[in-house]
């Protein structure tokens, strides 16, 4: 019996993208993003180092788009009204692999 993947980040009703964590791993890489990026603040000021600071914000930005990518329901435009079973055991639909 094959394992049903489990989303930890939903598709955004409206929009493109992500919203917020559905499980505990979503929330945890989220708060670890935020005080990554306070650390990231905190070493190296805008003003004094820009180039650093926002070198610094791209490469985690990054990082969390690929764990959004790779852990959250695939993203593609939505205009609402779809299904809004938002638990932690959403599955992708029986078309998308």
């Amino acid at each position: 019996m094959p394992t049903e993947p489990k989303y930890w980040f939903p598709a955004k009703r409206y929009g493109w993208g992500w919203g917020p964590p559905l499980c505990w791993q979503g929330w945890t890489v989220l708060a670890l993003f935020v005080i990554l990026l306070g650390l990231d603040l905190f070493l190296f000021p805008p003003k004094r180092q820009a180039g650093s600071f926002l070198a610094g914000t791209l490469l985690l930005s990054a990082a969390m788009m690929a764990i959004c990518w790779a852990k959250g329901e695939p993203p593609r435009w939505r205009w609402g009204g779809e299904g809004d079973d938002k638990s932690c055991a959403r599955t992708a639909p029986d078309n998308e692999p």
